[in-house]
Parts: structure tokens; sequence; C-alpha cells
């Protein structure tokens, strides 16, 4: 029998979708699964997105330009105009997802076995993306004693060789909800320069900040126009994760010639969905306030009832809508399948994301989890409440 290659072996599996089955089969059992495991928002997309598409009359659906429609680009960069962020429509490229950026990105800045430097936790695809370019990961630790604040920058120094061609970070992050200050940024900023690398910021959640604390992309002004690259996405800023429309930006034209390249050998981003994006982007901004209102709540309400778990230790989101809860287990591998398994109240039970496929550093994160709070405050209350009775009664 032929052989699948090594590079398809060594490719991680989703610490997200993994349990799927499991899920599956509870559902078959009549269970009901609060899902806390996947960033999949329950707020309505804009509903100017899906009134474009509905009203739009195209006799052929052509592809589009490879970097993207040009009136969709030059919306793209009035959008970040607004929040400070300096570009032209010449200095965006439009993906597959914020996931295709990720993959341009590191195909156009490293080689195979070169090396990115990532704070961990951090999204788990990151492993993904770098098996299928060659890249190797390189994690610097950041911990919930200290919120997963970044890591001391002599930590990342530490790490840097020859092969080193990025640091890569998530802000606000994914799976933390931790939001870097303008004084974290100017930290990297200083070691990408002086080390010639590239800082790839994720920012997708660039909209999602609580308590008054402000965004701060790395291209604002922080001189780093020649080493700064964005990885973008409509999924979770206007709850349209299926449109599949991201965006790759960056004011080094070197790197955007190369990306143009990876564009070009996929043809083009998806046309219905630019043209929902597209309209998107005029979404009004008390929308985003009604959503960050909604989260803030969600985020007060689970962590407030996690922390009043015996044995459990939770981080403090400031961004996105995730976070980390530490618990008095072993492994949450075998904790999350047997809560799909084997567990309920009253016919209710709660599907979680590990936190270990989160690392890269093996035997990290095995006690953790990732919580998505995508529900609303009732339906979290109530899987918190099954969380707390599961721990009751589970054996390692």
């Amino acid at each position: 029998m032929p052989a699948v290659s090594k590079k398809g072996l060594s490719m991680p599996e989703s610490p997200i979708r993994k349990l799927v089955p499991y899920a599956e089969k509870a559902y078959k059992e009549n269970k009901t699964v609060f899902h806390l495991n996947i960033g999949q928002p329950d707020i309505k997309s804009p509903q100017i997105a899906m009134e474009a598409v509905a009203s739009h009359h195209l006799e052929i659906l052509a592809y589009t330009r490879s970097e993207g429609s040009e009136a969709y680009r030059t919306k793209i960069a009035a959008y970040y105009k607004q929040n400070n962020i300096d570009v032209t429509a010449d200095e965006i490229i439009v993906t597959t997802g914020g996931s295709e950026a990720l993959l341009f990105a590191m195909g156009s800045i490293a080689d195979v076995e070169d090396e990115i430097i990532i704070p961990e936790p951090f999204y788990a695809n990151y492993n993904g993306f770098a098996t299928a370019s060659g890249v190797q990961i390189v994690p610097v630790i950041s911990k919930i004693e200290d919120n997963f604040a970044l890591p001391p920058i002599e930590e990342f120094e530490k790490l840097i060789t020859s092969k080193t061609k990025a640091i890569l970070i998530c802000n606000p992050g994914n799976p933390t909800g931790y939001l870097y200050s303008k004084e974290e940024i100017q930290k990297l900023a200083k070691i990408v320069k002086e080390h010639d690398l590239f800082l790839v910021a994720d920012e997708v959640y660039r909209e999602f900040t609580y308590d008054g604390a402000k965004h701060y992309s790395i291209l604002e002004n922080f001189g780093l126009e020649e080493h700064a690259i964005i990885i973008d996405s409509v999924s979770k800023r206007y709850s349209m994760c299926g449109a599949r429309i991201g965006c790759l930006v960056s004011k080094n034209k070197d790197v955007m010639k190369t990306a143009l390249k990876f564009a070009q050998a996929r043809l083009s981003p998806p046309t219905f969905a630019q043209i929902a994006s597209e309209a998107a982007l005029q979404t009004p901004q008390s929308y985003f306030d009604d959503v960050i209102v909604e989260y803030k709540e969600r985020r007060d309400t689970l962590v407030r009832h996690l922390e009043e778990i015996p044995g459990v230790k939770v981080g403090h989101p400031k961004g996105a809508f995730y976070c980390i809860a530490q618990l008095p287990i072993k492994n949450s591998d075998d904790f999350a399948q047997w809560l799909l398994e084997s567990f309920d109240v009253n016919g209710a039970t709660i599907m979680v994301a590990p936190a270990a496929g989160f690392y890269s550093s093996p035997g990290v994160g095995k006690n953790q989890i990732r919580i998505a709070y995508v529900l609303n405050s009732e339906s979290l209350i109530k899987a918190v409440h099954i969380l707390k009775e599961a721990l009751k009664v589970y054996k390692d």
C-alpha cells in the first residue's frame, strides 16, 4: 500500500475539532452539549453583509484579482486608517480566511527549517501551518500566574539563532484573551529591529477589548514599516466565520511581492464572500458597542463562576472571547473525552478544548482547558455548574 507523507503524518490534530465524534455520540444519546470548545460566535452577522449577497445580480461568478478586488482593498485601507494604521490598497492582499494569510506569511519569510518564535499558548493551527510550511516553531512560555503577559524580552533573545526569521503574536490572544500593552509592543519592536526580524501579528480580534483597554497594532507608529506583517480576518469581527475572508497587510514591498505569487497560485479569493465582506465594512459602531457589552458580561460571568470552583485557576481575559482555566486534573484530553462519553447533569454535558494542543512544548498545558465564551450568560452558568459537578467525581 502506498504510504502517506511524513509531513502529513506529522500534521497535528485540531484540539478544538478532534472531539467532534464524541460530541456526535452524545447527541445520539439525546444529551444536550454546551459548546465551549470553538470560537464560533452566536452573534448575528451584520444584516448589511447578508443583504449585499442576496441582492447582488451577477451573470457570471468570475475570478477576482489574485490580491482581491481593488474596491474591497481600498475600503479595507480606509477601515485601517480609522484604526491608526496607515496603509494603501496595494499593501493588502485579500486571502481565504486569516489561515491563508498565515500560510502566505510563513511561505514568504521562512524557508524549510527556519524558525519562528511564538509566545505560548498560541492558536493551535499555528502548529499546523508551521508543519505544512516546513517551519520550526520555537516556543517561549507565558504563564497563567502572570495572566499570560509577554514573557521577559531576555527569554526571546536566548532563543534567537541564525535561523530565526520572525516573532509571531496573536493580539488579543487566542486562546488566552491577553491584550498586549503599548509597552510590550514597543519591546517587541525593539528586538525585531535589533535582530532584523519580522514581527507578525494576528490581529483578528482587534475590536474585542474590555475595561477601557486599547488595542495597539504593530503598524501604529512603532517604526516597523519593513518588519511588520498583519494577519486579519472578517470571521470574528463580523461573526462571519463561514465567509472565509481575511487579509495579509504589510508595507514591506518584497514581502507583498512574494506573497502575491502565493496568491496567484491559488487564483483568487471567493467572489461572493468579498461582496459580503466589503458590505460588512459599513457596519455601524453601535453593532460593536453592543457586542462588547455582551462579551464583557459573559467574560465576567464565566470568570466569576469558574473561580468559585475549588482548585481551578483562571486567566483573566482583556480581549477576544477566550480564557484558559487550569483544573485540578492531570490530563485534560482524557477529561474532555470523559465529559462527552460518560458524564452529564440532567442530560447535559459540556465540550471543551484541551489546552495542550495550544502549546508546542511537550507536556505543557496538560491540566488546562480553553473555554470560548460564545454562549449567553445563562448557558455559561449552566456549563460551569456541569464542570464543577464533573470535577467532584472525575478520577484521573
